[in-house]
């Protein structure tokens, strides 16, 4: 049997066992990056033959995320291809196909042991500080398998492999790798070690991306893409996701999350995918943000790393940060006015307040969960209600001693705004002009300070001279005399 498919197809093979992690989404993402460069084919498969793990929602997550993420596939769980069906537990027939055609070759056999007497050949070997290896058990004499045991695999040479990575170069490990191990369990479904190498040789996969662990079970694998007379697809080896500290591969006990929860605090798809991409591929050049059709373009497996990639979630922050900015106005401002109003119906934005407000939104939010955080705190509170200032000690400057003294900064103020044609509120560097002179004169901590307090109620707020081009003249007005009755 040979694969002659020369069009290129890729794939990714995730287990239904929980949620979608970084090191899933990461592979997903190359995968998918490398065929549609190349204009070939992506799939998803779910590998769902270990029924024990699988956990129920867990497929409809997987197409969530990857659809959150902008990675279409071509064929999946309900889309097959003319290989058939893109679920694991669906192919059955075909892994017992390519189970009797091993069992034909005198490749395969039933195994006759039970776990009792395993442990036995373990306990055993352990004593004799050996390793374990089923190859030395096997029976001289294969029984007829009736499906109600394992199926093994006769490993027929023991030799070291070589092969060659497209990330890790020309690779090589052999002989202590090498046993008899399980393709079809009891229960009747096929292991990974088997069902994966069918299921890719049916499916025309031309391009293997997996994780760093897997290398060790190579010699397996290219044990049996022999024994079954399939050629070897491309391999390569993606670099392990590392802790910020650099010390150990990153884990579920270092707060890894699933990829949706990203979505829910507000991290924009396109930023995630640019921060997925730089774990462990780097373009060459300094560029640092790419969208989805730039990194179609510049994606290559030689620039994948060999070495570990560091998960930095400050670098995402930025990122996400960076396409905030990049957003249309449009659909920034309409996203700022949506969570407004999930926040507190009663906040009343006109768009063009919107679009004033996100100027400052844009420069303190890395991700939208952090606006949220801001409307709970109060922080943004002035800008829909009038701020209750319950004494006039507030309105004073630390290093004005006299109230009067305020109480005639503020009226000046109001005179300077009052006289002041609404046309001008436009921007804040307007309504600065005009009274910066005079702060400038009597002390711009003093003076400013009141007017800062009086329109926000805030120790800390934005310049009070955008605050105020945001209000508009009325508004403004209106707060400073109310601040003034307070004298």
């Amino acid at each position: 049997m040979k694969n002659n498919s020369e069009k290129i197809v890729t794939r990714f093979a995730p287990s239904p066992t929980g949620f979608l992690h970084i090191g899933g989404a990461r592979t997903a993402l190359f995968a998918y990056l490398w065929a549609r460069k190349n204009n070939g084919t992506f799939i998803l498969r779910i590998e769902d033959t270990d029924k024990e793990r699988e956990v129920a929602g867990s497929v409809e997550q997987i197409i969530e995320t990857l659809g959150w993420l902008g990675i279409d596939f071509d064929y999946g769980p309900e889309k097959p291809g003319p290989f058939g069906s893109c679920i694991q537990s669906e192919r059955l027939d075909t892994h017992r196909e390519f189970a009797q055609k091993l069992i034909d070759k005198g490749l395969a056999y039933p195994d006759p042991y039970t776990q009792e007497e395993l442990e036995g050949f373990r306990e055993k070997a352990k004593m004799e500080k050996r390793p374990f290896l089923f190859r030395d058990h096997r029976p001289e004499k294969f029984e007829k398998w009736d499906g109600s045991k394992p199926l093994r695999f006769k490993v027929s040479e023991i030799k070291r492999y070589k092969w060659h990575d497209e990330v890790r170069g020309d690779l090589e490990a052999g002989e202590d790798a090498l046993d008899d191990f399980i393709l079809i369990k009891s229960d009747g479904y096929p292991t990974y070690n088997f069902a994966h190498i069918v299921d890719d040789y049916f499916m025309g996969v031309t391009h293997v991306m997996r994780g760093d662990e897997y290398i060790s079970s190579m010699p397996r694998f290219l044990s049996l893409y022999d024994a079954l007379e399939i050629k070897y697809p491309i391999f390569a080896t993606l670099p392990p996701i590392l802790r910020e500290d650099k010390t150990k591969k990153l884990s579920k006990r270092d707060g890894v999350k699933d990829i949706l929860e990203y979505r829910a605090e507000g991290f924009l798809p396109e930023a995630f995918i640019n921060f997925l991409a730089f774990i462990g591929w780097n373009p060459g050049t300094e560029q640092e943000i790419f969208s989805r059709d730039e990194l179609k373009s510049a994606f290559e497996l030689g620039k994948i790393q060999k070495a570990g990639a560091v998960f930095n979630e400050i670098k995402l922050l930025w990122l996400n940060h960076e396409w905030i900015k990049k957003m249309p106005a449009n659909e920034r401002n309409a996203k700022i006015k949506t969570i407004i109003g999930d926040f507190n119906p009663s906040f009343s934005l006109s768009d063009e307040v919107v679009a004033k407000i996100a100027h400052i939104v844009i420069e303190r939010v890395q991700k939208w969960g952090d606006l949220k955080i801001m409307l709970e705190s109060g922080e943004l509170d002035y800008f829909f209600t009038m701020p209750k200032i319950e004494n006039k000690e507030k309105l004073v400057w630390r290093d004005e001693k006299d109230f009067i003294n305020t109480l005639e900064y503020l009226t000046e103020v109001i005179k300077k705004l009052s006289n002041t044609d609404a046309k001008n509120w436009n921007t804040s560097d307007e309504l600065k002009n005009i009274i910066w002179d005079y702060a400038t004169e009597k002390g711009r901590g003093a003076v400013l300070w009141p007017i800062r307090y009086a329109l926000t109620g805030k120790d800390k707020s934005p310049d009070p001279f955008v605050v105020a081009s945001i209000l508009g003249k009325e508004e403004t007005i209106k707060r400073l005399e109310s601040a003034i009755a307070l004298f």
